[in-house]
């Protein structure tokens, strides 16, 4: 449905008792649009159930400009496959020089840095204000570490990018791991094409370890030979990726909302074809509500949660951080106060997630300390407000959930739910 500037959330008349199928994983489909197109030199790459989203959609046009082939033979990418070529084998990267523009899209700053280095030319990234916001010189020290040239633009560290590549040497890189980890990740798979071995090393403790654990699951399912050490990876220069067809789990992080909802409101959502076996780490979100006083059903065809009464944790959110603010809106219904620790580096997404999620929950009527690493939330009498988004999809989707339960809620700019979720208030109308 096409969305109005403010949409209002009316609370469900009964507990839901529905199954829910939620679109392919933003994260693992950037991630598979990367490994796919350094596949694509000798055979093309299929990628089924792809998420279309702002963000895929962005890599894929960031990848078209770079001279690789994206087809799709319809605009419904998850039930017909997108293929990936590079039409130029005798190169890594078809264009010697390109602009991209990557919005406010995290991984595809972080991933296409790394990509771009592999090529021979000059490369400019740059996307909105908040991504200019959003720190890159960690990545950026890496890569030069690596005997590439890559610098912001402004000397900030912050984007715009530019990347004078002349492909990868390889060498021996220590990279910092307490901001991003899709800083690691961008470098990851960009190094088996690398002329000569890498070893990297990880300095300090590594935040949402288990998104690091996709990129290197991935890449093996893509064929590339890398060893985990325990402060760091080893990876064999001159590999090739070769995979000609990749399927797309469903994305844990949405399904999040649909197992939030059915805490919040004391009802029943199965998640369809995410099973306990995800690449995802976020599928441990159902733990939280299992600890929380909720009943799990795992099966082979899905994970069902059962609502009941919840009573308030203490967590540390660290590895499923893309999670925390689903968690904060079903904390808001417990008995007693929820703490949710270690994850500082949220600050740096499309918001500042604490301040954005600890400000609303006040306005809706909920008790909030605000840590620099984390938040307690006290449940306190709710109503109705509008509330803001910050052009912050996550934002959006877990505000929304309190409205199942609230009367009066209304989501200011619903329309930001398009960066990786289109039909989300389609699919929360399914929950009637």
């Amino acid at each position: 449905m096409q969305l109005p500037s403010q949409l209002e959330i009316v609370p469900l008349v009964r507990p839901p008792h529905a199954s829910i199928r939620v679109p392919g994983s933003k994260s693992i489909t950037n991630r598979a649009l990367v490994l796919a197109a350094l596949a694509g030199r000798k055979h093309a790459c299929e990628l089924w159930g792809a998420l279309r989203s702002e963000d895929t959609e962005i890599m894929v046009t960031a990848l078209r400009t770079l001279g690789f082939h994206v087809e799709s033979s319809s605009e419904h990418w998850a039930t017909t496959a997108l293929t990936v070529r590079n039409p130029s084998p005798d190169r890594i990267i078809p264009a010697r020089n390109a602009d991209l523009f990557v919005g406010n899209s995290g991984t595809s700053m972080r991933f296409l840095t790394g990509l771009v280095s592999l090529g021979q030319g000059k490369y400019r990234l740059d996307g909105v204000p908040r991504m200019r916001e959003r720190p890159i010189g960690d990545l950026l020290w890496a890569l030069n570490q690596l005997e590439g040239w890559a610098y912001s633009e402004d000397g900030t560290g912050y984007p715009p990018v530019i990347i004078e590549a002349n492909r990868l040497p390889g060498g021996h890189v220590t990279i910092k791991g307490d901001v991003s980890s899709q800083f690691l990740s961008g470098l990851l798979m960009a190094v088996p094409l690398a002329d000569a071995d890498v070893v990297i090393d990880v300095d300090g403790p590594l935040v949402s370890r288990p998104y690091v654990d996709l990129t290197v699951a991935m890449m093996r399912d893509f064929g590339a030979r890398l060893t985990a050490e325990p402060a760091g990876f080893r990876i064999p220069g001159g590999q090739r990726y070769e995979l000609r067809r990749y399927a797309i789990e469903p994305d844990a992080s949405a399904a999040s909302y649909f197992w939030g909802a059915a805490a919040i409101t004391g009802g029943e959502v199965c998640v369809e074809k995410l099973t306990s076996k995800s690449l995802q780490g976020d599928i441990r979100f159902v733990e939280l509500l299992e600890k929380m006083g909720c009943q799990v059903v795992r099966t082979d065809s899905g994970i069902t949660v059962h609502g009941g009464k919840l009573t308030g944790i203490d967590v540390d959110m660290n590895d499923i951080s893309d999670t925390v603010m689903t968690l904060a809106a079903v904390a808001c219904f417990a008995d007693g106060p929820t703490t949710i620790r270690n994850v500082a580096h949220i600050r740096h997404k499309e918001t500042d997630r604490m301040t954005a999620i600890a400000t609303e929950l006040r306005r809706l009527g909920a008790g909030v300390v605000e840590r620099e690493d984390g938040l307690t939330i006290t449940p306190g009498p709710m109503h109705g407000a509008v509330v803001r988004t910050y052009n912050d999809h996550r934002m959006a989707m877990s505000l929304a959930l309190i409205g199942l339960k609230v009367p009066g809620i209304v989501i200011d700019n619903p329309a930001c739910v398009a960066k990786t979720y289109p039909l989300f208030f389609d699919d929360l109308e399914r929950l009637r």
